[in-house]
């Protein structure tokens, strides 16, 4: 029986597997490395986030992108994207030097068994672990507007469905969202010979400033310091003391995570929008249907329109009831917090012992840094120190523990 069993190897699970092989844990690591990074992007995509905030984290911190970006006869500089395609090599790049050979078989299902958990492959092989690490990503938690759902899915997908999206060359798509993916893939889509708009709730778009120079005047930085996920204090709290985000009151943690770090388009892609891109704003889909070459959108306040294909860059909700990889009964052990997220402990541990849990998942409780890569090293650090202290514990792995209070004194805010 192994230690962990790590089961996703993005970039959370893949720092999570490097911290438990340095720390001498026993362990097998399941999934495609980079799997959504390699599969769910169109190329010509980049990195948001600033390169130097886009490390998997190993315990010597040797193993950064700007390493693997030297690797390659490139400089990794402040202020320039990264294309995502180098971002997905960097992290194969980092499987083969810091993690155990990776098993990518897909891990269809685990069950609580006495004294661990069992986990089934998708050709059938059992393997049984005493703790186990779920680093799914964002894949199992995409979220479609209702008036969208039940649609086929050759008329309406979600963006994080698209490795490409040649199919849509010359056609008629209408890009639903004003964030990030929602202005890049209405770029992209342009830039090919597609007839693009892009519907948005909000009245208007926001766009993210070009990012300070890395060297300023000492009044600069201590006015608004650089941070993983941008500048000014709180986005330097959210990223660098997510353990104390975690103590916020549960009122306070709910408001930050509807109000920080909102749909925005990032600076280098502003310019490729405005001016050819239609942008359709205090726009909201109430009602779709299918007619004869597509769909017929039906707005609040606006007049309806036809389009080829809707393409819902709608985000992520990560659910608990989405862990569908969890049998039914471990599943619907797990304690949940109010957005019907699980909750989890100081150490990313769930309310069943034994079973860790990484990345969005997880943002409920440590806050916005779990929505992108930065937070991957402050989650391997912590987990993993969290595995070890579970596996010297005297409480059995994988047994449902009898009710208790929560240790922060809000019991009230978790539900079963």
């Amino acid at each position: 029986m192994y230690d962990l069993l790590v089961v996703g190897a993005g970039p959370y699970g893949l720092s999570v597997a490097a911290h438990a092989a340095a720390a001498g844990l026993t362990l097998r690591v399941f999934g495609r490395p980079m799997a959504s990074w390699r599969d769910n992007m169109p190329g010509g995509m980049f990195l948001k986030s600033e390169p130097w905030a886009s490390n998997l984290s190993d315990p010597e911190g040797r193993l950064r992108l700007d390493a693997y970006c030297a690797t390659r006869g490139v400089t990794a500089r402040h202020g320039e994207p990264i294309p995502v395609e180098m971002f997905a090599d960097y992290g194969l790049w980092f499987a083969r030097h810091a993690v155990p050979a990776v098993d990518e078989r897909t891990v269809t299902r685990i069950a609580a068994r006495p004294g661990g958990f069992e986990a089934v492959t998708a050709d059938g092989e059992t393997v049984r672990a005493r703790t186990v690490a779920l680093a799914v990503g964002v894949m199992p938690f995409v979220e479609i507007p209702a008036p969208l759902r039940g649609l086929s899915p050759a008329l309406v997908s979600h963006s994080s469905h698209h490795g490409d999206l040649d199919r849509f060359r010359g056609r008629d798509v209408t890009v639903i969202g004003g964030g990030q993916a929602a202005l890049e893939t209405a770029a992209l889509l342009a830039e090919q010979g597609s007839r693009v708009r892009v519907l948005a709730r909000a009245e208007q778009l926001s766009w993210n400033d070009v990012p300070p120079a890395w060297e300023r005047p000492w009044w600069q930085s201590a006015r608004t310091p650089h941070s993983g996920l941008g500048c000014g204090w709180r986005n330097w709290f959210y990223a660098e003391r997510p353990g104390l985000y975690r103590l916020l009151p549960e009122p306070t943690r709910a408001r930050i995570a509807g109000t920080a770090l909102g749909p925005a388009g990032a600076w280098w892609v502003r310019d490729r929008v405005e001016g050819s891109v239609e942008v359709r704003l205090d726009h909201e889909v109430t009602a779709a249907r299918a007619v004869s070459g597509g769909v017929r959108l039906e707005m609040a306040g606006a007049e309806s329109f036809e389009t080829e294909h809707v393409i819902a860059a709608t985000g992520f909700r990560a659910t608990r009831d989405r862990l569908t990889l969890l049998s039914g009964e471990l599943r619907g052990s797990l304690a949940t917090v109010p957005d019907g997220s699980p909750a989890v402990g100081r150490d990313f541990e769930s309310s069943r012992p034994g079973l860790f849990l990484a990345g969005l998942v997880t943002a409920a409780g440590f806050g916005p840094a779990m929505r992108f890569v930065y937070g991957a090293a402050f989650t391997a650090g912590t987990l993993v120190r969290g595995v070890r202290r579970r596996l010297h514990t005297g409480v059995p792995v994988g047994a449902i523990p009898a009710p208790a209070p929560d240790r922060l004194g809000a019991a009230q805010t978790v539900r079963h």
